[in-house]
């Protein structure tokens, strides 16, 4: 038997794949990034925030900001981590996406087409790491050995 190295078969579907998760890496950390300046705005108590009354969930605006500074930080971060192939990344990213998805619909009232922006984003981000399997991720070796 011999050790022979070969050229792995690059398919569109696996083209897609790894376009899918860095096109989902660049949106999560579009979305940390606005979630840490709302994060911000809203621990400045700035004037940008109308209130809503009658609303079920009432909120104070200095935690609130603090909750999107949080999670802006942390989808940043895995967003650097999902522009390399690591699986703690995509975890870890369908995670923070869902609680932005949370958040920005408990803010529905207050912000309804930004709040629906960043929930279709967050949607399309939890689409993309899950379809993407492990083995098609832009990251993969370009050669592998086969024993014949």
């Amino acid at each position: 038997m011999t050790a022979t190295q070969t050229r792995p078969v690059h398919t569109a579907k696996q083209e897609w794949a790894g376009g899918l998760t860095a096109f989902a890496a660049v949106m999560i950390m579009l979305v940390g990034v606005l979630g840490i300046f709302r994060g911000i705005m809203g621990i400045a108590e700035d004037d940008v925030f109308v209130t809503t009354p009658d609303y079920v969930f009432q909120y104070d605006l200095t935690g609130w900001g603090w909750i999107h500074l949080a999670l802006g930080t942390a989808a940043v971060l895995v967003g650097i981590g999902l522009l390399q192939p690591s699986m703690w990344a995509r975890v870890v990213g369908v995670g923070i996406a869902g609680l932005v998805i949370i958040a920005n619909f408990l803010s529905l009232p207050y912000y309804p087409v930004w709040s629906v922006v960043m929930i279709a984003i967050s949607g399309f981000v939890i689409w993309a790491l899950c379809t993407v399997r492990r083995d098609s991720l832009f990251g993969s070796p370009e050669w592998r050995v086969r024993n014949d």
